[in-house]
């Protein structure tokens, strides 16, 4: 029943993304491929990765992590910056234009939550929060982030405004 649960609530706000995402193709300038999308979600999750770490972390060869992030970097989502611990690499951060976009997936989420408020009480949301913090902290270790939750979900803030 959980995994059902989980499965189906992932697949709703991956639903709500993808059509927010479609229905902007035709009037959004230069849009993202899918591929595209993806890897820009990459990079931000990844918290300004050098190249060879984001093509690590997505197993493609360090040549077409290359090619994919100048088509990034020309489309105005990602740039590279010239690492402070080591000159010879190159880290990557997205652009504000990445979090206008962003926005696209983050508002669906940020809707679920205002129900959430409504619908439960605070110990109750409390405790939710919680455990999506032990799921992610302990129970999710394969994909480890270089920031705490917190970090992560206030500099995106810092980019997004509130709806």
């Amino acid at each position: 029943m959980l995994e059902c649960n989980f499965i189906e609530v992932y697949t709703k706000f991956k639903l709500d993304f993808y059509s927010k995402v479609f229905s902007h193709f035709e009037t959004r300038e230069a849009s993202l491929t899918a591929v595209e999308t993806f890897c820009t979600e990459v990079i931000h999750a990844l918290r300004n990765p050098t190249i060879n770490e984001f093509a690590r972390f997505v197993r493609i060869s360090l040549p077409n992590a290359a090619h994919k992030i100048q088509n990034l970097i020309k489309k105005g989502y990602v740039i590279k910056s010239r690492s402070e611990h080591d000159k010879r690499e190159f880290t990557l951060s997205v652009t504000e234009k990445y979090f206008t976009y962003y926005d696209i997936s983050i508002s669906y989420l940020r809707e679920v939550v205002r129900r959430m408020d409504e619908r439960f009480s605070q110990e109750e949301i409390a405790q939710f929060s919680r455990t999506l913090e032990i799921i992610s902290t302990e129970l999710m270790p394969e994909i480890a982030l270089k920031d705490s939750p917190d970090d992560i979900a206030g500099s995106l803030l810092n980019y997004i405004s509130p709806k």
